[in-house]
């Protein structure tokens, strides 16, 4: 599946015809396979969007010890907490 995809955005579209994968599942993943484990056509930073960016700490592409998970949660507690501010 990934092996051969020329560029991001056909891993994008790849990955998003997985069953159960929507949008964001397949960002997600896109950036996990470019980070941990080496899939890097050209494009996959773009084609997974800000999951993708450096040093970016938003989801389990950004896993990889006890310390990052902390901060992968304390980004999503924030953004939790912004996004309901914001409908109050």
């Amino acid at each position: 599946m990934w092996a051969d995809a020329p560029d991001g955005a056909t891993l994008l579209k790849r990955v998003g015809e997985l069953p159960g994968f929507g949008a964001q599942k397949a960002t997600i993943l896109v950036a996990l396979l470019g980070k941990q484990y080496g899939v890097t056509p050209p494009g996959w930073r773009e084609a997974a969007g800000d999951y993708g960016d450096e040093g970016a700490r938003r989801s389990v592409a950004d896993v990889v010890d006890p310390t990052s998970l902390a901060e992968v949660r304390a980004y999503k507690q924030e953004s939790k907490a912004a996004k309901a501010k914001k409908t109050s």
